[in-house]
């Protein structure tokens, strides 16, 4: 069994919600949650929006790969009306949720379409610090 910690995003619509729903997804259909932080505000970063994010982290068990685990949250991100991948895209814009792998076991792995440790959330943006100091 995989330890995973995911951060989940949003600023579009009903924030909560979207939130929830993914929650939900993954709870269904890649793995069981261990343990949730507290959802957080915080300002887009990397681009300019009047639209605040809501952002909080779950730690899951999952026997999914990493690769298996990226496209599974793909998908739930597509279901929940995200138009964009900000990796394909290469910017960031708005969307209605966003959902990162920020560790898988404390490993290292790097592929064309993933890097895990995901290094902008756990150096550069004060909100993910906030969120794995709760759930560490």
């Amino acid at each position: 069994m995989n330890k995973v910690i995911l951060l989940l995003g949003s600023n579009l619509g009903d924030k909560k919600n979207n939130i929830s729903q993914a929650i939900g997804f993954i709870d269904s259909k890649i793995g069981r949650i261990i343990k949730r932080s507290n959802l957080i505000e915080s300002e887009p970063e990397g681009y300019i929006s009047s639209n605040n994010y809501l952002n909080m982290g779950i730690v899951i068990c999952t026997d999914l790969s990493p690769t298996q685990l990226l496209k599974s949250i793909k998908d739930i991100e597509k279901s929940l009306g995200r138009l964009n991948d900000t990796f394909v895209s290469g910017k960031y814009e708005d969307r209605t949720i966003d959902i990162d792998i920020v560790s898988f076991n404390s490993i290292l792995f790097y592929s064309e379409s993933l890097k895990i440790p995901h290094i902008s959330h756990l150096t550069k943006r004060s909100f993910s610090k906030k969120i794995l100091y709760e759930l560490v």
